[in-house]
């Protein structure tokens, strides 16, 4: 999204522009991150975005990661661009804080990112990608948006997987607009009938404190109280439509191993005073059938980028200005380290809290408000792409010779990848067929 944006903002103010694209497909986290319920929505982004990327002046070279397959330093100096702006998101999940965990990734140990991308692209013919069981019982770390996503792929899938046990054919997106109870009701059952225990959501601070809605940041204190109430209040009614558990209050601290799986974790109860958490003296276990680990995503590192912890060293986090790099600028995940598309305390206010209940399903008019709340996000990123194509268009134009080198690089990277030019020709050869896949429930063990 961030990405397009950008890159139509440029081309509106005259400029030609090259949009390097890490993947074959350019939908970013709307593809790989927006659960594909949200099938509608992701629809919309993926027209819009095609639109700004087929504007007169810009050329698509696909399956390019700057920093594997160009080097970030050769891109800036030596192609003669007036402007970079990196704009490629927050994909590398943050590491759940417990020492020694990741060796047990494949064992019981799963991250959000991958996960979801499983989820989304399980049913395409020819995945290729990690895959991973539905299993009751999870025990997923989190709290924010992304983590109901991941506990609402959970309780569907499990669901619809105890349903067609009985002989009773579910389909997920079916479910997720009804709801568990609802659709249950239909054949006279409860979810109690299922067998099934559902997946545990452990988040370390309270249920008003968990960010399913931002706080404006220039918030009174009746309003951070309002937001406050409404999180909790979200959170009450996607528990009673997706039939997940809540732990608040719950920070990880050590792992439960058996016969070489992770099986559990170790947890410290937190408490809060004043606003600010504080560890207690009470710790306690909670064994499940895998640990589904959600508490951000944050970006990749790019080879010649000084970090400072988990976020670029940027010099001006409006404009994701980087040290050493004065034509370089950035956009979107990559400067906010948040890997949803809503996450801005800057533009909170036009995110509603019905807009907050489409997204997470609970609403009764969801592609309505949903709509609402995509403009939002791009509203957020133009403002941006206004900022950055300003500086961009105010700098001296390079001379024919260099344009004409740039267009002949540009031209031989397409080249390499087997892109020629036509963009709708190439999204459509390269846009999987989906199969028919049966889940089935997974059992621990």
């Amino acid at each position: 999204m961030a990405g397009a944006e950008v890159a139509g903002t440029l081309a509106a103010a005259g400029c030609e522009v090259v949009v390097f694209e890490q993947a074959a497909r350019p939908y970013g986290k709307i593809e790989d991150g927006l659960p594909r319920w949200h099938k509608a929505l992701r629809e919309k982004e993926y027209t819009a975005i095609g639109e700004r990327l087929t504007q007169p002046g810009i050329h698509f070279v696909p399956l390019t990661r700057i920093g594997e397959h160009i080097d970030l330093r050769e891109l800036v100096n030596d192609w003669g661009f007036t402007g970079v702006v990196l704009a490629n998101g927050a994909w590398r999940d943050r590491p759940l804080p417990v020492e020694g965990v990741d060796a047990y990734i494949g064992k019981g140990m799963i991250y959000q990112n991958p996960f979801i991308i499983w989820f989304n692209h399980m049913n395409e013919a020819g995945y290729e990608g990690p895959t991973f069981a539905f299993e009751d019982r999870a025990i997923v770390v989190g709290g924010g948006l992304a983590s109901i996503d991941v506990v609402k792929v959970l309780m569907l899938e499990t669901t619809c997987a105890a349903l067609h046990e009985r002989g009773i054919e579910v389909d997920t997106i079916e479910l997720e607009v009804k709801g568990i109870p609802k659709l249950l009701a239909r054949h006279g059952l409860q979810f109690e009938d299922l067998g099934l225990e559902g997946c545990t959501l452990f988040y370390r601070r309270g249920e008003q404190d968990m960010p399913l809605v931002e706080i404006p940041a220039d918030a009174t204190p009746d309003r951070i109280e309002k937001v406050r109430n409404s999180r909790a209040k979200l959170l009450q009614k996607a528990t009673e439509k997706y039939r997940f558990n809540v732990e608040p209050l719950a920070a990880p601290e050590d792992m439960i191993v058996e016969d070489g799986r992770l099986v559990g974790l170790v947890f410290r109860r937190m408490r809060t005073d004043g606003g600010k958490l504080v560890p207690t003296d009470e710790t306690f276990e909670r064994r499940g059938s895998c640990v589904i680990s959600s508490i951000g995503s944050i970006p990749l590192p790019i080879e010649g980028i000084e970090m400072k912890g988990e976020l670029f060293r940027f010099t001006d986090w409006d404009l994701g200005r980087l040290e050493g790099f004065p034509t370089v600028f950035s956009a979107g995940n990559i400067v906010t380290g948040k890997g949803n598309i809503i996450a801005s305390r800057k533009h909170a206010r036009r995110v509603t809290e019905t807009m907050l209940e489409a997204f997470l399903g609970i609403a009764d008019d969801a592609q309505d408000a949903e709509a609402g709340l995509a403009e939002a996000a791009s509203e957020s990123v133009r403002e941006t792409a206004r900022s950055i194509a300003a500086e961009i268009t105010a700098q001296p134009k390079i001379s024919a010779e260099a344009l004409a080198q740039i267009r002949s690089r540009v031209a031989t990277r397409q080249q390499e990848v087997g892109y020629d030019g036509n963009f709708e020709a190439w999204i459509g050869r390269v846009s999987p067929a989906t199969s028919d896949h049966a889940v089935q429930l997974q059992t621990p063990g």
